[in-house]
């Protein structure tokens, strides 16, 4: 069989439509279960040396379809009737790796009898386990650390692999999993196809895709068209003056959804609390938290419950964000890059967006350098709320939490049933409804969350009584 010509030289225009490219017929119907015909920049770049079979290098900021690009070049190289590990993707956090998990399983809708298992850490090994002995799964997603101690404890077998994808590499490469990574590679042919995928370009990303890749195509998208569609703004600030600032700006922008990024975690415990206290729909999210009270979190600002998410970098990686009204920092990170992934989380699909920074004198060298790369300094005067006299606007919602879920055979139309029957509740009071394993959320319109709260506790849900309290 004569060997794929190399992507960069090939006289063919770009693929526009998904329908442009050698796709496998069943994958077509996952693109119409998300609705996909045109391609993005990212898919449309990588997309044939993907499906060619290349190593490939991209950098891409989240929602520019990087994971549909990666998902279905896996998928197109699967063999279903093979059952065996065939495609594993590593991502930094639990948050990140259920999310492609989820995209990528729909994506393969067509595709009979795969499996796709998510192994990460934050849950309990023994499910895991049972599920490998079972039978081996086609696709792996998981977190570095997780997939290496179950590769040490021999239950899960990666020689089959033909796809290797890092997705957000440089975030691994930050929360210190390069060996990790290193071992997991090793575990996994050498022939294999391995894709790289950044929301950063820095030197230790190219040094990863020097080692463990084969003559890589690099792709580089995002950061041209999304910066003018954002109104960046600048306030001198002293450090004592930042959550008086932080919360004179919340007010004065009044965004129905925020997400403030802080440095350090400690940081964004003491934000969130100081924005609570004023009255504001707050709460931090960051590693040193328990996996349940950070899926909480997220629940809770999916559902607009909480409408200021205070987070770490790490953190907020892989969020599913959609028309996330500002982004504030608090501190302006170190490196400039970090600063535009942040602030590309707001004013997406053709809507304006808002990122407000907070400098104080020592974050100066900062600012200046983010000048020097292209980003315009603009200097504004923050608005200082009064933080003992001021009471924000809480969100429109609130959250119930019911301890029963999937287990139960309890479904979203069974939450709505008891909440319009015996709860009284009309059909707009209730908003997002989200069902896991052994408990379920539902987001109320906070002036109703009350009444809902008391009668599902008086009542019944699908004729059973479950806990249901307030979040």
């Amino acid at each position: 069989m004569d060997e794929p010509l190399p992507v960069a030289s090939r006289p063919a225009a770009s693929p526009v439509e998904f329908t442009d490219l050698p796709l496998a017929p069943a994958l077509f119907q996952g693109l119409d279960a998300f609705g996909h015909t045109t391609l993005t920049p990212i898919q449309a770049q990588s997309l044939p040396a993907l499906l060619a079979g290349r190593d490939v290098i991209a950098q891409a900021p989240t929602g520019s379809g990087k994971t549909a690009a990666f998902g279905l070049a896996l998928l197109h190289h699967l063999d279903p009737a093979d059952i065996r590990v065939q495609a594993l993707v590593l991502c930094p956090t639990r948050e990140l790796a259920d999310q492609v998990g989820k995209h990528v399983r729909r994506l393969a809708t067509g595709i009979p009898n795969l499996k796709l298992l998510v192994l990460t850490g934050g849950v309990a090994l023994g499910p895991q386990l049972a599920s490998l002995e079972q039978h081996a799964p086609h696709v792996v997603v998981g977190t570095p650390g997780r997939v290496q101690e179950l590769l040490r404890k021999r239950a899960l077998d990666l020689r089959g692999v033909r796809v290797l994808v890092l997705d957000e590499a440089d975030r691994m490469l930050d929360m210190g999993f390069e060996e990790p990574i290193r071992e997991i590679a090793k575990a996994t042919p050498k022939q294999r196809q391995t894709l790289l995928f950044s929301a950063t370009w820095p030197d230790a990303i190219r040094e990863l895709g020097r080692k463990s890749m084969h003559d890589p195509l690099e792709v580089s998208v995002g950061g041209d068209e999304a910066p003018p569609a954002i109104e960046q703004l600048f306030f001198e600030v002293e450090p004592a003056q930042k959550p008086a600032a932080l919360a004179g700006l919340l007010i004065e922008h009044n965004p129905e959804s925020a997400v403030v990024f802080c440095n350090m975690r400690r940081d964004a415990d003491d934000v969130a609390a100081s924005l609570s206290h004023l009255g504001f729909s707050a709460a931090a999210l960051h590693g040193d938290m328990e996996q349940r009270d950070r899926d909480e979190v997220l629940v809770r600002f999916g559902n607009r419950s909480c409408n200021v998410l205070v987070a770490s970098d790490v953190a907020a990686r892989g969020l599913d964000i959609h028309d996330l009204g500002a982004v504030f920092n608090y501190e302006l990170p170190t490196d400039p890059d970090v600063y535009l992934h942040r602030i590309g989380r707001t004013g997406r699909a053709g809507k304006a967006g808002l990122a407000l920074s907070l400098v104080a004198p020592r974050e100066m060298p900062r600012a200046i350098e983010l000048e020097r790369r292209g980003t315009p300094l603009r200097w504004a005067r923050a608005p200082l709320a009064n933080l003992r006299n001021t009471r924000a606007p809480a969100a429109p919602m609130g959250t119930l939490r019911i301890d029963a879920g999937r287990s139960d055979k309890l479904r979203p139309g069974d939450i709505v049933g008891a909440l319009t029957g015996e709860a009284g509740l009309k059909a707009d009071a209730i908003g997002k409804i989200d069902v896991f394993a052994t408990r379920s959320y539902v987001a109320i319109a906070r002036g109703q969350l009350d009444k809902a709260l008391a009668r599902l506790q008086a009542g019944r849900i699908k004729g059973r009584n479950f806990r249901v309290r307030k979040l």
